[in-house]
């Protein structure tokens, strides 16, 4: 299967229907973004969950909607996505990673799925019926090693596995604006050097984008919500091919830029 990052930005794009990527991500079934078959299950890499070594979830049963934020209308308290845990999954991704010299992999029983994972998917797969399995990031660790723990997970996709990066952009929450506002400079330059790279196959700049990238600690004062693209990258190859699938803003400074990443055959 093909491997994706999914720009999730606000909480609220799973209620909000001023948000433009609202559409885009509930378009997902009926356009047939990732296939006409139905994934067997899902490994979402999420912004939300930060650990110093990698962790998976092993749930038997249903995960638990994990409400990780605060200040929101209170609808989104009462919110849930009750999708299947994955926990073969979760084995089978401790597995790759602890092969590729990534262990320890802990387990964390009965964690719930964060909203990087459940408030797309609930608009991805509204019927919450497929497995899900979700694996943190290291924010002390670089891009490089984020990519390379991707590359340990491809065999997954051979198992009908989808693998979603979830993360956002552009994230700098001390920057945003009016949601009419045209974006700041800063972010339309990191933008678009993003989506060159990645168009261009520069996958070695996106692993180094600290070094490479106009504006990176402005874009990503902390690399938590960019990470998961170079999972996703990582996750589809060497000779992979990259895709622009959605691009939207919101409070000025936030993108809604989403990519899929198809292995060349």
């Amino acid at each position: 299967m093909d491997t994706f990052f999914l720009s999730h930005g606000a909480p609220t794009l799973c209620i909000d229907e001023t948000i433009p990527a609202r559409s885009f991500f509930q378009s997902w079934l009926p356009a047939a973004i990732a296939g006409t078959q139905a994934p067997r299950a899902i490994l979402v890499v999420s912004a939300h969950w930060e650990t110093d070594a990698p962790a998976v979830n092993v749930v038997r049963g249903t995960n638990d909607t994990i409400h990780d934020f605060h200040g929101f209308p209170h609808q989104m308290y009462k919110l849930t996505y009750p999708a299947p845990g994955a926990p073969d999954l979760a084995e089978r991704t401790k597995k790759l990673l602890e092969d590729a010299g990534f262990g320890p992999v802990s387990e964390e029983h009965g964690r719930g799925l964060d909203h990087g994972a459940w408030v797309p998917l609930m608009l991805m797969y509204p019927d919450a019926g497929i497995p899900v399995c979700q694996l943190s990031v290291q924010t002390e660790r670089d891009g490089t090693y984020h990519y390379d723990l991707g590359r340990a997970l491809a065999p997954l996709r051979d198992d009908g596995v989808l693998i979603i990066g979830s993360g956002t952009a552009t994230h700098n929450l001390a920057k945003m604006g009016p949601h009419d506002a045209p974006p700041p400079q800063w972010a339309s330059d990191f933008d678009t050097w993003l989506k060159d790279s990645l168009l261009d196959g520069r996958y070695e700049d996106v692993k180094r984008y600290k070094e490479k990238a106009p504006q990176a600690e402005v874009a990503h004062p902390s690399p938590h919500h960019f990470y998961p693209l170079h999972v996703a990258l990582g996750a589809a190859g060497e000779e992979s091919r990259a895709e622009l699938i959605h691009h939207s803003w919101t409070n000025t400074s936030i993108s809604y830029a989403s990519y899929r990443f198809t292995t060349k055959i």
